[in-house]
């Protein structure tokens, strides 16, 4: 299946082996509706699925990368719905892609916006980025992994702080904490993180793939086990042609040609 710009709810860009996918629903500061998740979950699958991709970058139209989610179409939902639809299920897609993904955040980052954030692989940001998981204000609390993936970010504390009093936290901030991978100015911002998913998507895909993997392996695993399953991973690369080429290139002092085999 061809990916195409055909969406109502996302803006799809491709620039040679990276996409980039902008949130679009700025009238609404992005919120995840159940339209967009869709969109943005078709997408995904046509990119991880296509070979002549290598990284995603996510972002959003406006100010706002994505203020949580959609509030007006949550606020009918019985317990009896929310256990049956287990409607935050599909907003996981993402954390499930094989290949790199960064969070572009140019704006706020809020509720489903920032755990949406936290499922990419990188999470870079402007000087305006703002995060937070004021769901408390709501009569509620993060359900999209929010209160998984933030403590192991931030620290048991940090986390506890955002949650229970939902105040926002700044970029430098959330840099120092380690939510974010890096601080980048507002002018050329997307051009910015271009350049980095760029310099990623040169690299060997198999190898990609496999590094993403054995670093994920230990939200999953305890550190014995991660670390046989990075052993595993790494001793699976010396099947690759990229491997020996890669290694090649550096004893001859040249950049190597990845053929992601």
């Amino acid at each position: 299946m061809k990916l195409e710009n055909n969406y109502k709810n996302i803006l799809v860009e491709i620039y040679e082996k990276v996409v980039l996918i902008k949130l679009n629903r700025p009238d609404s500061l992005n919120a995840l509706s159940k339209g967009l998740i869709q969109d943005l979950n078709h997408a995904l699958d046509i990119i991880d699925n296509d070979s002549k991709y290598s990284v995603i970058v996510l972002t959003g139209v406006g100010k706002a990368f994505a203020a949580g989610a959609d509030i007006k179409e949550m606020m009918s939902k019985s317990f009896q719905n929310v256990i049956e639809e287990d409607f935050i299920k599909p907003w996981e897609k993402i954390s499930g892609i094989t290949k790199p993904t960064i969070a572009a955040v140019n704006g706020y980052a809020l509720g489903g916006g920032c755990e949406l954030a936290m499922m990419c692989d990188l999470l870079i940001a402007n000087e305006n980025a703002k995060f937070g998981q004021p769901e408390i204000n709501l009569g509620t609390f993060p359900g999209a992994g929010g209160t998984q993936r933030l403590p192991r970010a931030i620290g048991k504390a940090k986390a506890m702080d955002l949650i229970l009093t939902a105040r926002m936290m700044d970029v430098d901030e959330a840099e120092k904490l380690g939510l974010v991978s890096r601080k980048l100015s507002s002018d050329n911002f997307i051009e910015l993180v271009l350049e980095i998913a760029k310099d990623i998507s040169d690299k060997s895909l198999p190898v990609l793939k496999m590094a993403k993997a054995a670093v994920n392996g230990t939200y999953e695993n305890c550190l014995s086990q991660g670390i046989l399953f990075e052993r595993k991973i790494f001793q699976s690369t010396f099947s690759l042609e990229d491997r020996k080429e890669g290694m090649q290139a550096f004893i001859n002092k040249r950049k190597p040609n990845f053929r992601n085999k």
